[in-house]
């Protein structure tokens, strides 16, 4: 497997993880028979979080069909890969400012990591 493969492998517990503490931390208010209780997440750190996770949710089909658009045209691996690590790097840095709730920062981030994915999902044009 390429690095960028095991790239999308990390972007999925990259949005899971971003909701696991908050179960256990907040277990008095937590109902496991009602996960998606909109009560629980309307707390506002735990609202980000939840913003942060659905993001993830969202980003990921068009990281995934970059990517392996990117591979099946015969773009040179290491651009495959390091567009794919600097993917990661920014989902990174976006969860992280979601949860400390610095929203122009996160839009910076989260349009920088468009950026990428974009790049990433048209470099078959260029990269030749």
């Amino acid at each position: 497997m390429t690095v960028a493969e095991w790239m999308l492998l990390a972007a999925v517990p990259i949005y899971l993880l971003t909701l696991a503490p908050f179960k256990p931390l907040g277990y008095r208010d937590f109902d496991n028979a009602r996960p998606r209780d909109p009560a629980f997440w309307a707390e506002p750190l735990r609202a980000r979080a939840l913003g942060a996770h659905v993001n993830g949710i969202e980003t990921f089909p068009l990281f995934a069909a970059a990517v392996l658009l990117a591979e099946f045209r015969a773009v040179p691996q290491h651009i495959v890969d390091l567009l794919a690590i600097g993917f990661i790097v920014l989902r990174l840095a976006f969860v992280a400012a979601y949860l400390l709730n610095y929203p122009w920062t996160r839009t910076l981030i989260w349009n920088t990591g468009f950026a990428v994915n974009l790049t990433l999902f048209l470099s078959p044009w260029w990269a030749r």
